[in-house]
């Protein structure tokens, strides 16, 4: 492994060295490592790029890495990776996407991630993107997450965009059942020209069922978001749904929150907030001894914490 795939592999998964349990890194397109356990299987799909990652019912504190990482430039690689997680499970799962672009041409990933959740399980998903290189091709990725949430299971997602993504299309969509609740925590920063656009979609199935979908962002000169969520209550359920942005330099944010009430007892709740940083807050900092460019990347490291 060359010292940038060790690099990007410690950013977008805090990897650094082999990890403990199971694991599967994609390099370039192609299987460049892979470890299963008693209770997680990695298998290597038969009809299209991807895997398939097996947790078996009642595995507990296990955690698998699935990272993928790109050096090569005009690279455009997908794969359908699909998680099948038994029941009474309670496992981490790691994944993100590096690419290291020198080149002219693209480089791009597009990942779509497909989780089968079973009754009273719980999964915590951590996803990272981050792009770097000083070549003039694109650095682009375009994630889908579908997730099937089962009875009384649970769900948190978190979600970073680093920086360095030229352009990104983020789907999510995600069905809940009886008792089971899904938490989406999203954190996107654009610069430069880049383009970054969010689209949630949550259908509350079943009783009891809730979902909390929070988006904070920060674009930066030239850059444009935009950030769309839809929460469709369809029995008695609860979901939030939240995007707060900071807006800079000549940067533009859209924000488009929807939430859908299509049972009686289906509480839901938007909020969208888009803003500048107060110039007091700068000035503040600024009397400790903080430049204005510290006390700036002080201000937007607090608020995407």
């Amino acid at each position: 492994m060359t010292d940038t795939e060790k690099q990007l592999l410690k950013i977008i998964a805090d990897m650094d060295g082999e990890p403990q349990g199971a694991y599967n890194i994609r390099a370039n397109g192609a299987l460049q490592a892979r470890s299963t356990t008693e209770n997680i299987d990695i298998r290597t799909k038969e009809d299209k790029p991807g895997i398939d990652i097996i947790i078996k019912s009642g595995t507990k504190g296990e955690t698998v890495h699935i990272p993928v990482i790109i050096d090569a430039t005009g690279l455009n690689d997908l794969v359908y990776n699909d998680f099948l997680i038994g029941e009474n499970c309670d496992v981490t799962i790691v994944a993100g996407c590096g690419i290291h672009n020198c080149g002219e041409k693209e480089s791009r990933h597009d990942g779509i991630h497909s989780f089968f959740i079973g009754k009273n399980s719980r999964v915590k998903y951590i996803e990272k993107h981050y792009g770097e290189g000083d070549g003039t091709g694109g650095r682009n990725m375009n994630p889908t997450t579908i997730v099937n949430v089962g009875e009384n299971a649970y769900m948190e997602m978190e979600t970073a965009q680093i920086k360095g993504i030229d352009s990104t299309t983020r789907v999510t969509k995600a069905k809940v059942e009886a008792g089971g609740t899904i938490v989406i925590k999203e954190k996107i920063m654009t610069h430069g020209t880049q383009n970054a656009t969010t689209d949630f979609t949550v259908d509350l199935n079943g009783e009891n069922s809730g979902a909390q979908v929070v988006s904070r962002s920060v674009a930066k000169e030239h850059s444009t978001q935009t950030f769309k969520s839809c929460v469709n209550g369809n029995a008695l359920c609860h979901g939030h749904t939240e995007c707060d942005a900071i807006i800079m330099d000549d940067a533009r944010v859209n924000a488009i929150p929807q939430v859908n009430a299509n049972h009686i007892d289906a509480s839901l709740i938007h909020e969208a907030a888009i803003g500048k940083i107060a110039g007091e807050q700068i000035t503040k900092l600024m009397t400790l001894g903080l430049t204005e460019q510290q006390a700036e990347q002080e201000i937007i490291s607090g608020f995407l914490k």
